[in-house]
């Protein structure tokens, strides 16, 4: 019999209050699972994998292909025939027969959704079979490789019932399943006999069916499986309480919440006393209990940020990614029971109870107060404080993890004290790893209400000066929750400064962090990068006579493009030192230039240097705020000046040169221009949008209005600073030129500017490390645009990248180094 809220799984006895008032919004009919969208998603993946794969290992899927053709052709003529005449019938049987099996146990809605995505999927697979395979060239890579042209890319007959079979669920009923799964098995096997599909196209017609079926459903939504809250209340009376009314005391419009929460009003026979009169609002004071409702199908949310953290993260520093409901209810129960024997302060943990198949739920003591984030910044006295800190030591002895310290996991009672609540993600047994997490975690979240003088001052008393440097290595954003990192991202200094109130207190905790990360967001970022700038550059390459290049080129012309290379490291020292009053070293300077080139290959293109010099200024001597500002100022300046020259030079172009008539502005990019603008407009239009963008821009040019001022007072500054920009801009246009010429080409003057100019805002503007990969490819095809033979224009890109981003990484690491020694970065 179906239960689609699991009533008669948790119907009470004759006699009982089976007609408990629960306060609470009615819920969906249907529900969008977050499993359907994860399942989507893996299914779109796994195509695009059968796509990857039949384009890369070509030899190795025909030769799959073969064996199965060579094997299957031994195989009894009767045999084959059986099994064709049995898939034929039973591929449609047997879900026919398991619908109609559903209908009987009114399940019509999760047919009917199946029904859908069947014929969709039938949809799909005929246009791929009878429009895009005529239409391809090749046939779609001959039918998957090779199955041969006369073949389809998916099985027509299989997909619509792979996704009716995603979607109508048979979880559980294994019968079912087997009998289904062998049928699309037995006409996958003839497909592959009767030369109708190839391996490949049949994994396509897998993913292909399955991805549709899980779409079809999260696009539409389930049936709502959740039991109802009166079905939940009900439910206490196995654990031998009456319950009088309930309400629930969560917001279901709420995301963020992990669970349902509900507020239990016991009958006095329970509870020996006479009931506490409920607030008309449900308030806290009004409840002798609260549940929490654990629903199975919420059991997958978040789960790609969670595989996310456990790929990113040591194995030691995330928690368990994946829990079954079963699995859920034992872990919050079993570190509700240590704590409560670790002597913590948390609500006492009345009974626990699974709701039918779909659901659990946790009875806890009800505790009138109010959580952290809701307490007045008046009202947390450092006695609150302290008495956190008690709290959280008694979990420490007794070697229980949190895992989730933020502000809503600290309860305030109406008495004052302070209670330890939410450990549904806590682990028993922990690791010292895990401890000092904690430590750092609460620290962080303290520090975000109290400010970190108070919460490193009431920490010390309790914990000791020993166990708060234990923390000083893991005050790191990648340590924190998300919640936290979120509000640490908006007072960037905050976790410097809980380390100073440490170190003050015990000078030999400075310690530098500890490694948490496998990896860095960026490392795959650089990984990708410079994967699409091989397949852009290699071909390139590949497509060059190397010792004919050689034989040809006029060297001489490629010194003179190292030299013009060699003098944009004394323009940009210039530039830098123009914006900044205090008074820096040449030669210095030119040095941290070089370094920057070493940078370069591990940061994008406009970050790199950002870095370094924002560095060698601290370490002159300049404060942070004003040496931040000086290089916003030179980098604010160098942008305006990019700008006016690409204007000025795109003008002289189209009207000197008819060759690159081609780059010149046309009614097509002022269009385009114009068009750009306007769709900015709008979007500042927008409050959310306006308040990111001027947030974005005043942290990046914050005080660079003043500094501007400062270098404005002395016209040599001012002169120095311009010059260098100016400067630089020449030393890349004469290196770009020479490069140009040492291969026997010739562009005007002006074309060479323009070239250049847009190839650096295109390399600034895309975040692969020093532009890689979006520079070769924008100076290659705007140099052909201008008339340069494809063979010169590539050569000279080559030779200009090779003395402008790889030839200085040598120098530029031992600058690097030299300068650290030395203290100056």
């Amino acid at each position: 019999m179906t239960r689609t809220h699991d009533e008669e799984a948790v119907r009470p006895k004759r006699g009982a209050s089976a007609g408990v008032p629960v306060d609470e919004p009615a819920q969906p009919d249907r529900i969008r699972r977050p499993s359907d969208a994860i399942r989507f998603g893996v299914s779109c993946a796994g195509l695009a994998a059968v796509m990857l794969l039949v384009s890369f290992a070509q030899q190795t899927t025909h030769g799959i292909q073969t064996d199965i053709a060579e094997g299957t052709a031994h195989a009894p003529e009767l045999l084959l025939a059986l099994a064709t005449l049995a898939s034929s019938f039973g591929v449609l049987a047997v879900p026919i027969a398991f619908a109609i099996e559903r209908l009987f146990h009114k399940d019509g809605m999760r047919v009917a959704i199946a029904l859908l995505a069947a014929m969709i999927a039938f949809a799909v697979t005929i246009t791929l079979d009878d429009l895009v395979v005529q239409a391809a060239p090749g046939g779609v890579l001959d039918s998957l490789i090779w199955g041969g042209t006369d073949t389809a890319p998916v099985h027509t007959d299989i997909a619509p019932v792979i996704a009716f079979v995603s979607v109508v669920g048979m979880a559980g009923r294994t019968r079912w399943q087997a009998a289904t799964w062998s049928m699309i098995g037995l006409a996958a096997l003839t497909g592959l006999t009767a030369a109708y599909a190839s391996v490949s196209a049949l994994a396509a017609t897998y993913f292909l069916g399955r991805a549709i079926g899980h779409g079809t459903l999260y696009a539409v939504g389930t049936p709502n499986p959740r039991p109802t809250g009166m079905t939940v209340v009900t439910s206490l009376e196995r654990l031998g309480l009456c319950p009088r009314r309930a309400a629930r005391l969560d917001d279901p419009e709420d995301g963020g919440e992990e669970a349902r929460r509900y507020g239990v009003l016991l009958n006095p026979s329970v509870t020996g006393e006479d009931p506490v009169p409920p607030a008309p609002d449900g308030a806290h004071g009004a409840w002798h209990l609260e549940l929490r409702v654990l629903d199975r199908d919420q059991q997958t949310a978040g789960l790609p940020y969670r595989l996310w953290r456990m790929l990113r993260l040591r194995r030691t520093t995330a928690g368990r990614t994946l829990r079954s409901l079963r699995r859920s209810l034992e872990q919050e129960t079993l570190t509700a029971y240590a704590a409560a024997a670790a002597g913590a302060r948390t609500p006492r943990l009345v009974g626990t109870l699974e709701v039918g198949t779909q659901a659990a739920l946790l009875a806890y003591e009800h505790v009138p107060g109010r959580r952290l984030q809701d307490v007045p910044d008046e009202e947390i006295t450092d006695a609150l404080l302290t008495d956190v800190w008690l709290q959280f030591r008694r979990l420490q002895k007794g070697r229980l993890a949190h895992r989730r310290l933020e502000e809503d996991a600290v309860l305030v009672g109406d008495d004052g004290a302070a209670h330890l609540v939410d450990l549904w993600s806590g682990e028993i047994a922990a690791g010292d790893l895990a401890l000092r997490l904690d430590l750092a975690q609460l620290l962080t979240t303290l520090a975000l209400r109290a400010g970190p003088e108070r919460a490193v001052r009431t920490a010390v008393p309790v914990l000791g000066e020993e166990s708060l440097a234990a923390a000083v290595p893991m005050l790191q954003r990648v340590a924190l929750s998300r919640g936290t990192r979120q509000a640490v991202r908006r007072d960037r200094e905050l976790l410097t400064r809980i380390r100073e109130q440490i170190v003050r207190l015990k000078p030999e905790s400075e310690a530098a962090p500890i490694r948490l990360e496998r990896f860095r967001p960026r490392t795959i970022f650089s990984v990708v990068a410079l994967s699409i700038a091989a397949y852009i550059v290699v071909p390139q390459i590949g497509s060059i006579d190397l010792m004919q290049l050689i034989a040809k080129a006029t060297w001489w012309w490629a010194g003179v493009a190292l030299g013009a290379a060699t003098l944009t490291y004394l323009a940009a020292a210039l530039m830098l030192m123009g914006f900044v009053p205090e008074r820096l070293p040449l030669w210095r300077t030119v040095l941290v230039q070089v370094a920057a080139s070493f940078v370069k290959l591990v940061a994008p293109a406009a970050v790199g240097g950002v870095a370094v010099n924002t560095r060698y200024l601290q370490r002159s001597g300049v404060r942070p705020g004003p040496a931040v500002a000086s290089v916003g100022a030179s980098q604010l300046v160098g942008l305006a000046v990019h700008v006016l020259l690409l204007v000025l030079f795109g003008f002289l172009t189209g009207s000197t040169s008819t060759a690159t008539r081609d780059l010149a502005p046309s009614r097509t990019v002022v269009i385009a221009v114009l068009a750009l603008g306007l769709v900015a407009g709008l979007a500042l239009t927008v409050p959310r949008v306006r308040r990111v963008a001027a947030g974005r821009l005043r942290n990046m040019f914050s005080g660079v209005v003043p500094r501007l001022v400062d270098v404005l007072q002395s016209p040599r500054k001012l002169f120095t600073g311009i010059g260098g920009t100016l400067l630089l801009t020449v030393g890349f246009v004469l290196c770009l030129d020479a490069s140009i010429r040492a291969f026997g080409g010739s562009l005007p003057w002006t074309a060479v500017v323009l070239v250049f100019l847009t190839a650096n805002a295109v390399g600034s503007a895309v975040p692969t490390p020093g532009g890689l990969g979006a520079v070769e490819g924008a100076l290659t095809l705007a140099l052909t645009i201008s008339g340069l033979p494809a063979e010169t224009a590539a050569s000279a890109v080559l030779l200009y990248r090779l003395l402008t981003l790889w030839l200085p990484v040598l120098p530029g690491w031992a600058a690097f180094a030299y300068l650290q020694r030395k203290e100056a970065l």
